[in-house]
């Protein structure tokens, strides 16, 4: 089952939106309720003070996403180093893709993004099983030069195969950020692929932050396979 990974400011008051939670009902989902200390902070003690609100806000949290038709979990963590934290449980929970919350209603249009270095057998059968049965339109969306055409038009095929409605937009000018951009309106939520090198690089990187905060509405990012231990 594909399992996407809610990182969530527990303890600042933040919250997942609830198209966000919606989109994610045919998914499993770990809610990742994290607090950042400050360097001289033992986290022993801040989970002593605090461990027992930010667990009652992760288990609403996670009675939400189930009440959404999803399966979820939750992970508490102190930590004095966010982005290290969020990739390493990550790793540990095997999670196929992580959300960057954003302000959303109900997801009618999603736009996805086969820009950057993610092989389209990953990101494809991500977005299938995302939808399910439910009608939502996608966009496949690719920044590259024309040669890109045929492998818009095979992954729509793809798509269509599996029962879902797609359409196909092509940007050959101009910034991929931009081209991007300029393809989010009439879109609910975003879906693109993990960037080399890594995933610190996409989720705390400036790609990840423009898109999330130019889009406004969540960003799902598809990540690379990983390695299984023999």
């Amino acid at each position: 089952m594909t399992r996407v990974l809610v990182p969530v400011e527990v303890l600042d008051g933040k919250t997942v939106s609830p198209g966000l939670m919606t989109l994610l009902g045919t998914v499993d989902v770990t809610v990742l309720g994290y607090h950042v200390l400050p360097e001289q902070t033992p986290a022993d003690q801040a989970r002593l003070q605090y461990e027992e609100r930010a667990t009652a806000a992760l288990e609403d949290l996670s009675d939400e996403f189930q009440s959404a038709g999803g399966a979820a979990d939750h992970r508490l963590v102190f930590t004095h180093d966010r982005e290290q934290t969020i990739k390493r449980i990550a790793d540990e929970i095997r999670a196929d893709a992580f959300a960057i919350s954003g302000m959303t209603g109900t997801v009618d249009n999603l736009l996805v993004s086969l820009s950057g270095a993610l092989n389209d057998d990953r990101i494809l059968p991500f977005v299938t099983e995302l939808v399910g049965d439910r009608d939502i339109a996608v966009t496949l969306f690719l920044a590259s030069d024309d040669t890109g055409a045929d492998r818009l038009k095979a992954a729509a095929e793809e798509l269509r195969a599996a029962g879902l409605t797609a359409r196909t937009e092509h940007a050959m000018d101009g910034s991929p950020f931009d081209a991007l951009m300029d393809a989010v309106p009439g879109h609910d939520a975003i879906v693109m692929a993990e960037q080399a090198p890594s995933f610190r690089s996409l989720f705390f990187g400036d790609e990840a932050d423009r898109v999330a905060s130019a889009s406004v509405g969540p960003v799902l990012v598809v990540r690379h396979e990983q390695e299984t231990d023999e």
